[in-house]
């Protein structure tokens, strides 16, 4: 901008002008520019000096066009250290600024990508993208995110944008369902436009919900390596007919590994087991919904609920005592079962037929037992 003073008149005097004035320029380009000064400040090109960025440039870089015009030179520049511009200014030899000039120095923009949206409620849709696959241009870049229905609607343009990140806008409603909409967005600055790939979507395959709340979790009795886990279905999505899936995710304490449970169904309740004894556990839950109003898509899954935290109950082993290798405390277990069962087929003739079936059943729950471990129980109805 340049910098003018007011004299007698009402006529504004300018001590010098740049050019060129606000230059926009690709990374690597040269630029020479001029400080021409007012004649009536009796100022001689000797008599001024260039700074850029507030740091004086060589003297070697300038060259002196005539008594009252210095120009300097500039070789392979680099992106601009703001957007807003590098300052480009001619000052007098007491330090007086004269003139300013903005350089733009950056790229054009590239053409977005990675375009994904969502919508919570059925009436509003929120989209994110990614800048391009370089990132930076150096330059001030807007994006713009359009949509419009198929094949007969009208261009519109979203106007809530960094709603949820950077680099994406919010839809808050007048959306139709069971219509496609064409959705892109253009990004553009000094140097240039890039238009992204153009997706369709049905509203209803992209809904998503807030994770589920009421998250419960709690001991299951005095079995020391379970925990129960109880939910209520997402809020948002209580009038709509549609699915759910449910995913449960838990970790120890000390750790911060999370093991995830794909089979919790659709139920609002389920059973972690095999955890360990006299532990505290972090659970987390999420919903997918899915088959709204017969939509084929598979569904959008929501955020993870906040932790919910539960300890499992203290072993009751006496400590000092000697604990059995599983292997050997299985096998004396059925033996002595075996015995007992024997004992009952010879002397309690009305429930040999009950008795065994039960011992069988034992035997089959017992050989798949250690399958189950970290299974998900579903329903919690024991």
């Amino acid at each position: 901008i340049n910098l003018f003073l007011w004299g007698g008149g009402d006529l504004p005097f300018y001590p010098a002008v740049i050019a060129p004035q606000d230059p926009t320029l690709l990374i690597g380009s040269s630029l020479m520019a001029t400080c021409s000064v007012n004649a009536d400040l009796h100022l001689r090109a000797e008599d001024l000096y260039w700074t850029l960025n507030g740091r004086r440039l060589p003297a070697e870089t300038y060259k002196a066009i005539n008594a009252t015009t210095l120009s300097v030179t500039l070789v392979n520049l680099n992106g601009s250290r703001q957007q807003s511009g590098d300052n480009l200014v001619c000052h007098s030899r007491d330090g007086g600024i004269l003139s300013g000039s903005c350089l733009y120095v950056g790229l054009p923009p590239e053409k977005p990508t990675n375009i994904s949206c969502w919508s919570k409620n059925m009436k509003d849709l929120t989209c994110k993208w990614f800048p391009g696959t370089e990132g930076e241009t150096f330059l001030h870049t807007n994006y713009t995110l359009k949509y419009k229905l198929r094949w007969y609607g009208r261009d519109n343009i979203c106007r809530e944008y960094h709603t949820a990140g950077p680099y994406s806008c919010h839809i808050p409603k007048d959306l139709a369902l069971f219509t496609p909409y064409e959705i892109w967005v253009e990004a553009s600055n000094r140097l240039g436009v890039a238009v992204s790939e153009v997706i369709m979507l049905d509203i209803l395959d992209v809904v998503t919900t807030d994770p589920p709340s009421d998250v419960h979790v709690s001991r299951v009795g005095n079995l020391e390596d379970q925990l129960s886990v109880r939910w209520s279905s997402p809020p948002a999505l209580r009038d709509f007919l549609f699915q759910a899936k449910y995913q449960i995710q838990f970790r120890v304490e000390d750790s911060s590994e999370w093991k995830v449970v794909d089979d919790a169904g659709n139920q609002t309740s389920c059973r972690l087991a095999g955890l360990r004894p006299g532990t505290v556990y972090f659970v987390q839950v999420r919903c997918n919904p899915f088959g709204i109003y017969g939509s084929k898509k598979t569904g959008i899954w929501s955020d993870w609920s906040n932790p919910t935290a539960a300890s499992t109950p203290r072993s009751e082993r006496v400590p000092g005592t000697c604990e059995p290798k599983s292997g050997e405390h299985n096998s004396t277990l059925r033996r002595e079962l075996k015995q007992f069962f024997g004992w009952v087929r010879k002397h309690a003739y009305g429930f040999s037929e009950l008795s065994i079936k039960l011992y069988d059943q034992w035997r089959v729950w017992l050989q798949k037992s250690h399958k189950t471990r970290n299974q998900v129980l579903p329903g919690d109805k024991l």
